[in-house]
């Protein structure tokens, strides 16, 4: 292509059109068809000033069960003198606003109520002195009987939009059960100790768990139970009765109704056969109900350091809230409690880390510049741009021998654990890639992925892969021509990702080559 000749009409631009630096200074027109970018006045480079310590203003929205809250955060991010490809981690949090915990408001029709939601947002927009304009980063996410309503996913979309394209998630169950580990301390606190701990979290509708060892989420489950399956009004009234309240007053012979009285030993009763439901799924020798599991069980429970609990129902646990809410909540805690004290949940009880605030703080955000030159993109025009991708980063230990086998064991069990169970999901795989990048062991690096990820492959989908590790070129050739993937991959590398990271991949651009990397990280008061 000679310089200044643009494609022809309807052939999309592609970089083979700048193949040898042909024509690089051009502009897109608008509608142009193109699978890259060219590079403006604000490419970075290394030593950038724009590299300092900066600001960023973010906002948290957890929508639950039975309540819902809403933080705006100062994170301060990156920092002077660091490689551009790595991790900048919030260098401070500054809470500038947390909301009162309000009811998460529900229809009859099995729908969240968007105005009362929204109104609910707006309060705390203006209680903060801020507006959507001022948000530059952050999450909603919803959880819970609130990520069951049929409307769920249409609410998250627009408030999302409304604050500047944030990370928007309908939490799964395994994905709660993780996100409640971190956002308790539970997470932190094994990486600090090098423990092996359960975190119980117990909220409106269900109770999530999760086995977290030397700072990893191990496994998760859940099951039915929660503090709001019965709700009543000021004369005891009941407005609020979930089917799987109905499923466990039925057990123990009790007739509930909408409209009718609730008495208080009908509601103890209740309290503790919900509280007897959740401490068999955590006994030692674990014989959890069948009927009430939510998931498949935790693996068997042997050798744990302590148990934490989060969640609303984890403030009367700890005894650090003692008003009646006209659910169950209080009852449950301490009937929980009681369990703890004499040993029918035999693991030692933590002190208490965050229990209803275990919320989502928003998102930290840092963009970075990597070199399109040593990744391998399969195509362009389909993989790219990409917009909040998840990431899940499996653990595994590349610095020796590199089994395929057990590599890609980690994958599914990893996979597993944070409820990626759709294989049509786009998501992006992170692995922390050591050691020498030679054929056996790149060799079997990719004969595990393949392995670990095979329903993906399956499917025909795109696969994205990112090593901290400099591997992505003959990884992705391995995977496409020694293993015969006919999938769309793209694998890059020097970057270091973890759980609960998102990554926005940019185009390429001309004529430095470089592709731009967003990387949105959850945050939590103890991340």
């Amino acid at each position: 292509m000679s310089p200044g000749e643009r494609p022809k009409p309807g052939k999309p631009h592609t970089l083979a059109d700048h193949r040898f630096g042909a024509d690089t200074g051009h502009v897109h027109g608008p509608g142009e068809d193109h699978d890259h970018d060219h590079d403006g006045h604000e490419t970075l480079e290394p030593g950038s000033t724009a590299l300092e310590l900066v600001p960023l203003l973010s906002l948290g929205i957890d929508i639950g069960s039975s309540s819902t809250q809403v933080v705006f955060s100062r994170l301060m991010m990156r920092g002077p003198g660091e490689p551009l490809a790595m991790r900048r981690n919030a260098k401070s949090r500054e809470t500038l606003y947390r909301s009162p915990i309000a009811i998460t408001p529900f229809t009859d029709a099995n729908m969240i109520d968007a105005a009362r939601l929204h109104a609910t947002i707006d309060r705390a927009y203006t209680a903060a002195g801020l507006s959507p304009d001022d948000i530059e980063t952050g999450a909603i996410i919803l959880t819970g009987a609130a990520a069951q309503r049929d409307n769920a996913r249409t609410i998250l979309d627009t408030l999302s939009a409304e604050s500047g394209e944030l990370i928007a998630a309908v939490a799964g169950h395994h994905m709660e059960a993780a996100l409640a580990a971190y956002g308790s301390g539970a997470v932190e606190t094994s990486r600090r100790d090098g423990t092996r701990l359960l975190n119980v979290d117990v909220g409106g509708a269900t109770t999530k768990l999760a086995l977290v060892e030397a700072g990893r989420v191990h496994a998760t489950a859940a099951l039915r139970g929660g503090g709001r399956l019965v709700a009543l009004d000021r004369e005891d009234r009941i407005v609020r009765l979930d089917d799987d309240a109905r499923a466990f007053a039925a057990r123990i012979g009790l007739d509930l109704r909408i409209g009718a009285i609730a008495t208080r030993d009908d509601l103890q009763s209740l309290a503790e056969t919900i509280a007897d439901t959740i401490a068999s799924a955590l006994a030692a020798e674990a014989t959890p109900d069948r009927d009430s599991l939510l998931t498949a069980p935790l693996p068997p429970l042997q050798d744990i350091d302590g148990l934490q609990f989060s969640g609303g129902v984890a403030e009367y646990v700890y005894d650090r809230e003692k008003r009646d809410f006209g659910d169950l909540g209080w009852r449950l805690g301490r009937a929980l409690r009681r369990r703890c004290a004499d040993g029918t949940i035999p693991w030692p009880l933590l002190p208490s880390g965050e229990c209803i605030g275990a919320t989502v703080l928003g998102a930290s955000e840092f963009t970075v510049q990597m070199s399109g030159a040593t990744s391998f993109i399969s195509s362009h025009a389909t993989l790219l741009p990409r917009r909040n991708l998840p990431v899940l980063q499996p653990p595994y230990d590349f610095s020796g021998a590199i089994d395929a086998d057990a590599l890609a064991q980690a994958i599914v069990d990893h996979r597993r654990a944070f409820g990626d169970d759709d294989p049509a999901t786009e998501r992006a795989f992170a692995f922390r890639w050591r050691g020498d990048a030679s054929w056996p062991r790149l060799t079997a690096f990719a004969r595990g992925l393949s392995r670990g990820l095979a329903d993906r492959i399956a499917t025909g989908g795109p696969l994205w892969l990112i090593c901290e590790g400099d591997v992505a070129l003959n990884l992705g050739g391995l995977l496409r021509d020694e293993l015969g993937l006919a999938n769309d991959i793209l694998v890059i590398d020097g970057i270091v990702l973890r759980d609960f990271d998102y990554v926005d991949l940019g185009r390429i651009r001309l004529p430095s080559g470089t592709l731009p990397v967003t990387i949105k990280s959850l945050t939590f008061a103890n991340r």
